[in-house]
């Protein structure tokens, strides 16, 4: 497979969930023995130290790359991990390197990867992967690239005792699935929005109604219509901004409340998140509050005076 021309890298994987320790700390990880050219095939970067190589996977070294947050679990931030040796199950690695995943389904998982003739000989006492993986050229058509794996390993098997998976598909199911939940939630939120603005509009023309008098006079002594539709404009957009403010600094409470009870799980919030909820809060003052102020700049001087 590494042979064809369109072919960027390919590794063979063989895995497992061993116990990894080091000194006083261990833990349950995935280990994968791969090969040289596991960190592009799966979207990795080197934090530090280097990744395997050809001649790891042909002595059969006990070298070992690990993840950022199998690091974290087991080293404490002062110490370097290239150079230590932990116990992979009961065979002694020495870490080479720290790999950090560019893939945003990375997670939280711990893992380990190792050359694959070492995990296979020296810790799962096999002969066969369980699967091999495929990085393409990016100006490569991927289901004819599929088609033609297929009938590669076909013909090697003799039949098709295998199955394709592509995590473009995945990538694509993810997507829709995060697109519908995006539009459902902003379904919400315009529900939301909509009964605020009628909530607001309401509120300002019980206040329109309140202070007819009010405004009668201010239009007695000069005031125009336009300056009062501005007045009751402006106190809709204020009682939204205020009501805007006041939810974010609540949802930033409640982020940092989660964080402190549940340390694995991080809210993040965006400024542009902010921004938008604010603008979102502006635009329903204007409409919610248009409504009110036209009416209160229509009423008759003389009429508004004689009211109660």
């Amino acid at each position: 497979m590494a042979e064809q021309p369109w072919v960027s890298a390919a590794t063979p994987t063989v895995s497992s969930t061993l116990r990894i320790r080091w000194q006083r700390a261990d833990t349950d990880a995935t280990v994968k023995g791969v090969s040289a050219g596991f960190l592009k095939v799966n979207t990795l970067t080197l934090h530090a130290g280097r990744g395997l190589l050809p001649r790891d996977i042909q002595q059969q070294s006990s070298v070992v790359v690990i993840d950022e947050n199998l690091r974290k679990k087991l080293f404490p931030a002062t110490v370097d991990p290239l150079g230590q040796v932990i116990l992979v199950g009961p065979l002694p690695c020495r870490v080479v390197g720290v790999a950090r995943s560019l893939s945003a389904y990375g997670g939280n998982t711990l893992t380990l990867w190792m050359p694959w003739s070492t995990a296979n000989s020296r810790l799962l006492g096999q002969d066969w992967f369980n699967s091999i993986a495929v990085s393409l050229d990016d100006n490569v058509s991927t289901p004819a690239a599929k088609k033609i794996l297929q009938s590669l390993l076909t013909r090697r098997h003799g039949r098709q005792d295998f199955f394709i998976q592509d995590s473009a598909d995945f990538v694509n199911t993810i997507e829709k699935t995060s697109m519908a939940l995006t539009l459902f939630l902003s379904l919400v939120a315009l529900i939301s929005l909509l009964v605020g603005g009628i909530g607001v509009m309401n509120i300002m023309l019980v206040s329109v109604t309140e202070r007819t008098r009010e405004t009668g006079i201010r239009m007695a002594v000069g005031a125009r219509q336009r300056d009062i539709q501005r007045q009751f404009l402006t106190e809709a957009v204020l009682l939204c901004l205020v009501g805007a403010v006041v939810g974010v600094l609540l949802s930033l409470s409640l982020g940092m409340l989660l964080s402190l009870f549940i340390p694995h799980w991080q809210m993040v919030f965006s400024p542009q998140a902010i921004l938008m909820a604010v603008a979102s809060a502006v635009v329903v003052g204007v409409l919610s509050g248009w409504l009110p102020a036209r009416q209160a700049a229509r009423l008759d001087p003389a009429e508004a005076l004689t009211r109660e």
